[in-house]
């Protein structure tokens, strides 16, 4: 059989955009065969009854979480239904494209890594603010500073590699602290990070942007404690 891929989406409250984002993941032009995997996070602002209410293609699998438990969480339980030999994370909020995975997936198609990130530039017309990509830098300088190593993105959402590494991983995180979790946990194995650019587009508060102050001070226990543990 052909390589596959699983697209793991965790949705929370978001209504306005989780319809786009699934055709985003269905249509854009993929080098394998793909299953989309929609977990809904306790959802309060109608997303849940909306992916209740749709008739979903065979290759769309939806699972609900009863309460809000966490990105992290959302993201594991997706991962326990992915079927492909790839399996790559993208959020519902649009600030992701699907059509990069495409060019993630060419690293690992090739026998070339088994792990790949897709990296950000930071543009005036894409990013959310000056803190918030000052806070992005400084997470990831601390990354490459406990890890011995030189990534260019930890808190990116576009993080694609092998299913079955991606479950050895010892992930526990249950909130945005999943994202420095996996890059340290797969540092920790001894696999390189192989990384390619994509684009992105943050979007406000208004819009429903999520990350704060607090979330970056998590990252940072995060790192401490994988480091450590």
């Amino acid at each position: 059989m052909p390589p596959g891929l699983a697209i793991l989406m965790p949705v929370y409250n978001e209504r306005a955009t989780v319809k786009a984002a699934i055709a985003d993941a269905l249509s854009a032009e993929l080098p394998v065969e793909r299953q989309l995997v929609v977990v809904d996070d306790g959802s309060t602002d109608g997303t849940r009854e909306l992916l209740r209410e749709r008739a979903w293609p065979e290759d769309v699998r939806v699972v609900f979480h009863e309460r809000n438990q966490g990105k992290g969480a959302a993201v594991r339980t997706a991962l326990q239904h992915a079927t492909g030999d790839f399996s790559a994370i993208l959020d519902a909020d649009l600030e992701y494209r699907a059509a990069d995975l495409a060019p993630m997936l060419e690293p690992l198609l090739a026998g070339d890594a088994h792990v790949v990130f897709g990296t950000r530039a930071w543009h005036a017309h894409s990013s959310y603010g000056f803190w918030y990509v000052m806070g992005n830098k400084a997470v990831t300088f601390a990354t490459n500073l406990l890890y011995n190593c030189w990534i260019s993105d930890v808190m990116t959402c576009h993080k694609a590699m092998r299913t079955d590494v991606f479950r050895s991983l010892r992930l526990r995180e249950r909130g945005f602290g999943i994202e420095p979790e996996i890059a340290a946990r797969v540092l920790q194995t001894g696999e390189r990070i192989y990384e390619v650019p994509i684009t992105y587009r943050a979007r406000s508060r208004e819009e429903g942007k999520k990350l704060t102050a607090l979330d970056g001070l998590r990252v940072l226990r995060t790192l401490v404690r994988c480091r450590i543990g």
